[in-house]
């Protein structure tokens, strides 16, 4: 190799160089030699080297697979509960063998260390629920879908290629205008939706949070409701919310209402011998126990009411509906204008009648191909421009602008609406089906009423009672006032109760609660709720004796009690004479509007009071107990509600009240509200309760629907068919919803309202708006707000149509009736244009028509006019005949007046060519200018106008401003003359015409509807 080298060196070379050679040679060859050693080891060890050069890791695997848990699947888990399959469970060796499957014990748990957790929920999932990502960009694709949005897309292409081929960059502003409008409406429409969806998710607190106890490798552990998995043993009492799906393995019974799964509003009683299956989402209402975890999260009976489909609130509302179809009717006439003018183009250009300069631009047998292809182009840059120009893209702006504006206001009066367009239906509401604790009703109780037996007690008559009596009514006030567990889904009503009765012994009766607390333990307790009585052992320090404390419904108290107090201390019997006296006791409260509770007690001896499980003693019945007291408590009708019924009455909105209140307390409280006339009677069937509506026919159902304004004793059930028989009946409805259980109803009604205080978060999740602060007056404020978008999207409308309709009829004219190639002047890009010298002209008139008129039209609060109208037809057209009478009517005055100057300004006027096109222009600035004015709704004089609507004389005198520096300050860049005062005189006569023209337009008769 070196021989072969040195016979092509040249023999000149020297030694320093012959030096330098071989050490190239010798660096080449150790390189190539050093290359292949190193590929052989790579390939070799490929594996090996690219693991020991990777990036290293942050974390440590760990092997969690289990040994055993997957000889049970997960579906087969899930449906156990869910379908109350006794015979699976045997199949699986009964509850016994369900603790052997999933390795948990009765009393030790499971064994619950880090490895333990994670393939329980590998294997049977968390106890959580799915919700939808948020993503800004998949938002703004999804407008991109819009069919009318892809066709204003691609005529934007096609004019901005026709632009920038006829007349080079200059040519590419109207196309680029077009994109622009299309960029600012999908981005407004897609931060508007992604910024409503994340103060959404802000507002609603995950039910995860919710602290539970379990029983963990023999110790009791409070974990977070998310913590929960597979095989847990929870401790149950009297006031939680069952956390998962399970099995009840405890010794005594519960009593639980799963209405909110079911949707009946039976309890049901759960034994571990009979019935003991426990579904995610009951209420344990009375005792305690334990329970063994089967499914949770997704797999659970209360998946199936928090569906996925509950968060998707992206449909398209009615009124969003009805702008796609206006928008494509309106792009099927462009299309049909364009390839009119383009066929009457092309026959005009083949039959020699089109001329550039006086010379005709085509000849038979002359004109060359390459001529008749550039001149096809110049010809069908036209149709394009006019068929740019006839969708109305400022509609979607307008829409998304006035949705956007609504809802951030809403806010403030607070109402927080979870879909962007789910307010619109508001607009249409012709029926709201409330609830009444804390939204039509104060959300505070007061004791209005004290009767002790048969005695009315009024204030400051306490000193005259019995000693005995006064520690007794203490003890059963202040030490039997257990509070509802912290995030338990509970009604909120309950704890106001306790709170309202506790306040008012304190201060009326002069109790002294660290007193009791010091002289009295509780030995025994169960928490109270507004249906069911619950009772609470106490015993005295000072002499060891025990009372058990009843306190609940007065039904029920009555029920048990044979003897009463009067206040002198004596014990009287209760004979069938004091029993009805004290139930007519109890219906005049519940008539008066109270909500009732009724207190007893009954001495108990030492062997009787609690058993060996720390539950009551099976021995201690609840008869022979001695009556206390009632008590009665009124959450007075708010004021602002009250003012809002009349409110939604007056816009024909009816009000119809679904409460769990007895039927007396439902019908007074509904008459203080001004819901119904005091003067009827129930036999008129407006006041019924659930379970006679649940039990009508359904023919009988529809029939009676109508008249209904109260449902006492009410279940979900009942206000589920309340919403469908009112929209079999052709109503919108609008329904209000707090608890887990009124999710489908949500769902079902035109308008789901869930309440932010007193709310449930799976409420919240199936609604689409919350109404933050529960109180109707905030739904009626929601209600103007639907009607004032509905309102100012149409006003609008018939702006931009008026506009659009004019552009399409003076271009067609224009176009065919020029001799020269088709261009169009600032007459026909009021949407489109077409003309390079008067791009900024084309600028001002798009930014215009397109966006200051949608600010000043859309951005427009609540009046009280609307609310004095009937609520909008969901079934009418979106364009009424009085629109279209508007439209119209403005639109032949813009094209007559523009058409005569176009082909008379020149002669019958002597103006210039320049001049000409600078009053057109001018002329149809004004006109729009002056047409905002006659579209808007005013409610009060001038002054009060310029006060509460700054932002509107703003944009006026923003277009004022900036029409005049058009005309006679940057006529270089605008491509205008400078007018004198004569001719801005005469423009600014014409324009104003407008308005007696609007004038003119409204006294012409025309049917309401199509």
């Amino acid at each position: 190799m070196c021989d072969i080298l040195k016979v092509q060196l040249t023999p000149t070379l020297t030694s320093p160089a012959r030096k330098r050679w071989r050490w190239a040679f010798k660096i080449l060859y150790t390189a190539r030699a050093l290359l292949s050693t190193a590929r052989k080891i790579v390939a070799e060890n490929k594996s090996e080297l690219l693991s020991n050069f990777s990036r290293s890791q942050s974390y440590t695997a760990v092997d969690i697979e289990p040994e055993c848990l997957p000889s049970i699947s997960k579906p087969v888990l899930a449906k156990l509960v869910r379908l109350r399959d006794v015979s699976q469970l045997d199949q699986l060796g009964g509850v016994e063998g369900l603790f052997s499957v999933l390795k948990a014990d009765a009393e030790k748990g499971i064994l619950g260390d880090v490895k333990d957790i994670a393939s329980r929920r590998k294997h049977f999932g968390a106890n959580t629920f799915n919700k939808p990502s948020i993503n800004l960009l998949q938002i703004s694709l999804k407008n991109l879908k819009d069919t009318n949005i892809v066709i204003v897309l691609l005529y934007a292409v096609l004019s901005l290629g026709f632009g920038i081929k006829r007349h080079g960059l200059k040519g590419c502003l109207d196309g680029g205008i077009i994109l622009f409008a299309l960029f600012l409406a999908i981005s407004l429409s897609a931060f508007c939706n992604y910024w409503h969806k994340q103060q959404l998710y802000e507002l609603c607190r995950p039910i995860e949070t919710v602290p539970i106890l379990v029983i963990r490798n023999g110790k009791d552990t409070r974990i977070s409701l998310s913590e929960a998995v597979v095989g847990d043993v929870i401790l149950l009492k009297a006031g939680d919310q069952v956390p998962a799906d399970g099995i009840y393995i405890g010794q005594q019974s519960l009593q639980v209402d799963e209405s909110t799964i079911t949707r009946k509003n039976d309890l049901v009683e759960v034994k571990s011998c009979s019935n003991l299956f426990l579904l995610s989402g009951s209420k344990v209402l009375r005792g305690n126990g334990r329970m063994l975890v089967t499914a949770v999260g997704m797999n659970t009976a209360l998946a199936e009411i928090m569906s996925p489909t509950c968060f998707n609130h992206d449909h398209k509302s009615v009124l969003q509906k009805k702008l796609h179809k206006l928008t494509s009717h309106i792009a099927k006439v462009g299309l049909a204008v364009s390839f009119l003018v383009l066929l009457v183009l092309l026959v005009r250009y083949f039959t020699g009648n089109m001329r550039n300069n006086g010379r005709k631009l085509f000849i038979g047998g002359e004109t060359s191909v390459q001529d008749v292809w550039k001149a096809f182009l110049g010809i069908l840059a036209t149709p394009v421009a006019i068929v740019s120009g006839a969708i109305p893209e400022g509609l979607t702006l307008a829409c998304a602008l006035t949705i956007a504006y609504s809802t951030k206001k809403m806010i403030a009066d607070q109402a927080l609406v979870r879909s962007l367009s789910a307010f619109e239906a508001m607009a249409s509401v012709t029926v709201i089906c409330t609830n009444k604790e804390g939204i039509l009703t104060e959300n505070s109780l007061h004791v209005s009423q004290f009767w002790l037996g048969e005695e009315y007690i009024g204030s400051g008559t306490f000193s005259s009672f019995a000693p005995e009596i006064l520690d007794l009514l203490h003890e059963g006030m202040a030490r039997n006032a257990i509070k509802i567990p912290p995030g338990s889904s509970f009604e909120h009503i309950e704890d106001q109760i306790q709170d309202a009765i506790l306040a008012w012994g304190i201060k009326s009766m002069n109790m002294d609660v660290q007193q009791l607390e010091n002289s009295c333990t509780v030995v025994h307790a169960e928490s109270f709720n507004s249906e069911y009585q619950g009772r609470v052992l106490i015993r005295r320090n000072a002499d060891s004796r025990a009372h058990m404390h009843h306190k609940g419904t007065p039904e029920a108290i009555l029920a048990m009690c044979s003897r009463y107090y009067e206040k002198t201390g004596e014990i009287k019997a209760i004979n069938d004479d004091a029993r009805a006296a004290l139930q007519q006791t109890i219906t005049k409260m519940k008539m008066d509007g109270l909500q009732c509770v009724g207190f007893a007690y009954r001495s108990v001896t030492a062997e009787h009071q609690i058993d060996h499980e720390g539950h009551f003693h099976p021995k201690l019945k609840e008869d022979d107990s001695i009556l206390l007291a009632f008590v009665g408590l009124k959450a007075p009708c708010r004021e602002q509600a009250r003012k809002a019924v009349m409110d939604c009455q007056d816009a024909g909105v009816n009000i119809k009240i679904i409460t769990k209140d007895d039927i007396h307390t439902a019908r007074a409280s509904a008459i203080d509200c001004g819901i119904i006339d005091p003067n009827h009677a129930i036999s008129t069937g407006e006041v019924i309760e659930g379970t006679t509506f649940q039990e009508y026919a359904e023919d009988e159902r529809l029939e009676k629907v109508e008249n209904i304004r109260v449902i006492a004793r009410a279940s979900t059930l009942d206000k589920l068919l309340m919403v469908r028989c009112l929209q079999q009946k052709g109503h919108v409805v609008a329904v209000t919803g707090d608890r887990v259980g009124d999710a489908e109803a949500l769902r079902e009604a035109n308008v789901g309202l869930s309440l932010g205080n007193q709310g449930t978060d799976t409420a919240r999740d199936n609604s689409d708006i919350v109404i933050m602060d529960d109180n109707f007056a905030s739904i009626a404020r929601a209600l103007s707000w639907g009607r004032t978008t509905y309102s100012n999207v149409q006003i609008f409308t018939q702006y931009q149509l008026a506009a659009t309709i004019a552009s399409l009829v003076i271009d067609f004219v224009t176009a065919i009736s020029a001799s020269e190639p088709g261009t169009i002047n600032i007459v026909t890009v009021i949407s489109a244009g077409n003309v390079p010298y008067a791009m900024l002209q084309v600028l001002w008139v798009k930014l215009m028509v397109g966006t200051l008129a949608a600010v000043a039209l859309t951005i427009d609060r609540p009046g009280t006019k609307l609310m004095q109208q009937p609520p909008t037809d969901q079934k009418e057209p979106f364009i009424t005949n009085i629109m279209w009478k508007n439209i119209v009517g403005q639109a032949l005055y813009l094209i007559s007046v523009l058409l005569t100057i176009q082909f008379t300004g020149e002669s019958g006027y002597q103006l210039s060519d320049k001049e000409k096109d600078t009053m057109i222009f001018n002329i149809f600035v004004l006109c729009q200018l002056f047409n905002i004015f006659n579209l808007r709704k005013y409610e009060g004089g001038l002054l009060r106008e310029l006060k509460t609507k700054r932002l509107f004389w703003g944009i006026v005198g923003m277009i004022v401003i900036i029409q005049v520096a058009m005309v006679e300050m940057l006529k270089k860049f605008a491509c205008t003359e400078r007018l004198n005062w004569q001719q801005w005189k005469v423009c600014i006569g014409i324009a104003s015409l407008s308005m007696l023209v609007s004038w003119l337009i409204k006294l012409i008769p025309v049917p309401k509807k199509p």
